[in-house]
């Protein structure tokens, strides 16, 4: 499958860029389907392709979302530019460093930030 790249050795999923944005849980449980049917350990998400309000932190969305792969035990990297959105909200920030401090959930600003990453949780 052309969407499933090994990164240092892992199987990793990119999320197709075009189509809808992604939003809800139902979105999050057909693209953990979708990697899963192709051997994915990770799924790789643009920060273009989440609708506005995952970065919304009242909205729940991106907890929802994120709690799904959590569940299904699937890491998810967000990976693109996403300063506007931290600009605006503190909560925000704050949930992208903690998420940053596990293995479940990456906010990234680029792949080779993400590949940095596999290759230090590798160590």
């Amino acid at each position: 499958m052309e969407n499933l790249v090994v990164i240092e050795g892992r199987n990793v999923f990119f999320c197709p860029a075009e189509g809808a944005l992604l939003h809800g849980t139902q979105a999050a449980v057909d693209l953990i389907g979708q990697a899963r049917s192709c051997g994915a350990e990770m799924v790789v998400v643009t920060a273009e392709g989440l609708d506005a309000e995952f970065f919304q932190l009242w909205t729940g969305m991106a907890g929802e979302f994120l709690q799904k792969f959590v569940t299904y035990q699937l890491p998810i990297a967000i990976v693109g530019d996403i300063t506007a959105h931290v600009a605006e909200s503190k909560a925000l920030r704050d949930f992208i460093r903690e998420s940053n401090m596990h293995d479940a959930t990456w906010f990234l600003g680029s792949i080779e930030e993400l590949k940095l990453r596999i290759r230090a949780a590798k160590s």
